[in-house]
């Protein structure tokens, strides 16, 4: 998934876009990279929390390709933020691998929750994404943010594919607006 969009960033990157002078990042830009950075930080130990507990062989591939993502967009961001000046946030340490069928029922996420979980983050990082590529004066930064909010809903059409096909997908209650037909 990455090699298509470095393709099209490297493209963009050679045509007149980028060529702007590049300022220091304004705090909106520098407060967006710090939020961004944090969530898919702490989104990764959850994965591996997720990987711990399922058993499920669809789930684990896409668990394992929301963690290469996470990890994927974390690293970019990590240099981006350190080229920059930008200070990292702490970030929580990893999880060790465990046997999923050891773990108490009582402490076991269901794939159902694993599943939800991730579509949730999923929203969240595309809406952070949108935020950051809507504050962004520098090409690059925009650039950027467009980048990672590409890739996750790519990632996010796959994982809704998967939860409709299991079931796991929770729909909101129809909407019939007053006098309309009750069929």
């Amino acid at each position: 998934m990455p090699n298509i969009f470095e393709a099209i960033i490297d493209y963009i990157r050679t045509t007149s876009i980028d060529t702007d002078p590049k300022p220091r990042p304004h705090i909106g830009e520098a407060m967006g990279c710090w939020l961004y950075y944090t969530a898919i930080a702490d989104e990764i130990p959850a994965l591996e929390t997720a990987l711990n507990t399922t058993t499920d062989n669809e789930l684990i591939s896409l668990v394992k390709e929301s963690k290469k993502l996470a990890n994927h967009q974390k690293g970019i961001l990590e240099k981006f933020m350190i080229d920059e000046g930008i200070p990292l946030s702490p970030i929580s340490q990893s999880k060790p691998k465990s046997e999923p069928n050891s773990v108490p029922l009582g402490v076991k996420v269901t794939d159902d929750e694993i599943a939800n979980f991730i579509a949730i983050k999923v929203a969240s990082n595309i809406v952070l994404c949108s935020t950051n590529m809507t504050q962004s004066v520098r090409n690059d930064i925009g650039l950027m943010w467009a980048r990672f909010h590409a890739e996750k809903m790519i990632y996010g059409m796959e994982l809704k594919t998967a939860m409709r096909k299991r079931g796991w997908i929770k729909v909101p209650p129809y909407y019939y607006p007053p006098g309309a037909p009750s069929n």
